[in-house]
């Protein structure tokens, strides 16, 4: 690897030591805007295989045109947040990792050529931060104790970041270029992007242009393995309840997401069911099958950076991730974030019934 490259999908690296790391922290336990959260210290020596080029992200916070956000020398590894130092946050979020809290190692664990670190301007013999202070700093100070505001590294994006408008089209470029990427799924992303544009443009519906637009994506985008569709409103009127069904799901149980068709009957024209919005990213995984990761009842809220307590229970589902294929000004975001399921949305498959089919792979349609 040459030095000041970037890593690449696939690169080996070894996180520092806690003492290495704590070096480059400010005093609020940050580098660049972004905190190194207490829940990533158990990481500390070990060696990962970089999941991601964190050169983008998206941010729920701001508002449009800037739902993406440009972020400089991060990478994502295969590590998730468990919130322990979050009052038990259950979002699951990708660490975001600095350059300079990695070091590039080859497959053995042999030291390559470094990258150089951000240049903090601290002393790199005395740390200006602690352990104790990367505790103290989940939370807003001065906050309500019996309802705190806190800090994560999600909740800091817009400080962490800078805009990136959605036409940059050098982003899609890096996205190829660092692995995160393959090129097929990059021309489907082009190609259904202007499509979808033209099937909503006000004057292609005038014309009855964007029907007939839908209606030939869903006749024949299934018979190469895509989906319907993503964006087809649901059946219920606003205003109306919407279905609920408690199966008191487990985790490491087996289940299998409904036909697309079935879900669009379980949510209002707002696409909610109950509050909780039905996202065009959870349309590739229909009619797949899936194990039960957790059950999810609360979560920081990235606008409020407040702990929202859901009065009832979501289903997070193994391996399932948004992959942002479909999700306006912010195309082929690398958060993966874990995108939630009302339990109406899912069947259980019983684990003695004969046949009962293994875990679906997350590759899923090509559009």
């Amino acid at each position: 690897m040459k030095k000041n490259s970037k890593y690449h999908v696939g690169d080996w690296v070894e996180i520092r030591s806690k003492e290495e790391i704590l070096r480059t922290l400010d005093s609020n336990g940050c580098l660049d805007g972004m905190p190194f959260m207490p829940e990533m210290l158990q990481y500390c020596g070990q060696r990962f295989q970089v999941h991601k080029r964190a050169h983008k992200t998206c941010d729920y916070s701001t508002t449009f045109p800037n739902y993406t956000r440009r972020l400089k020398d991060a990478v994502h590894l295969q590590t998730r947040c468990g919130g322990e130092a979050h009052d038990g946050c259950q979002s699951g979020c990708l660490f975001y990792w600095k350059h300079a809290w990695l070091k590039p190692v080859n497959g053995a664990g042999s030291p390559l050529v470094e990258i150089n670190p951000a240049n903090t301007g601290l002393d790199p013999k005395q740390p200006v931060c602690t352990e104790a202070r990367l505790s103290e700093y989940t939370r807003v100070p001065g906050s309500d104790p019996a309802s705190p505001t806190y800090i994560c590294q999600t909740t800091e994006i817009p400080r962490a970041t800078t805009p990136l408008a959605w036409w940059d089209l050098r982003q899609y470029i890096e996205d190829y270029l660092s692995g995160n990427v393959p090129f097929r799924r990059l021309v489907n992303g082009a190609v259904y992007f202007f499509y979808y544009r033209l099937s909503a443009a006000r004057r292609a519906n005038s014309l009855g242009i964007g029907p007939v637009l839908r209606w030939l994506y869903n006749t024949f985008s299934p018979l190469w393995g895509g989906t319907l569709f993503p964006r087809l409103p649901g059946t219920i009127p606003v205003g109306l309840p919407t279905p609920n069904t408690k199966l008191d799901l487990k985790p490491g149980e087996l289940v299998r997401v409904k036909s697309h068709r079935e879900i669009l009957e379980t949510i209002n024209t707002q696409n909610q069911n109950r509050g909780m919005v039905w996202d065009a990213e959870l349309v590739p995984y229909c009619g797949k099958t899936y194990r039960v990761l957790r059950r999810v009842d609360r979560l920081i809220d990235e606008k409020t950076s407040k702990m929202l307590v859901m009065k009832s229970p979501c289903i997070a589902l193994d391996n399932v991730v948004c992959q942002a294929r479909y999700s306006k000004c912010r195309m082929l975001c690398p958060k993966e974030m874990y995108p939630f399921w009302r339990e109406v949305w899912l069947e259980r498959v019983e684990p003695e019934s004969k046949g009962a089919p293994e875990p679906s792979e997350t590759k899923v349609g090509a559009i």
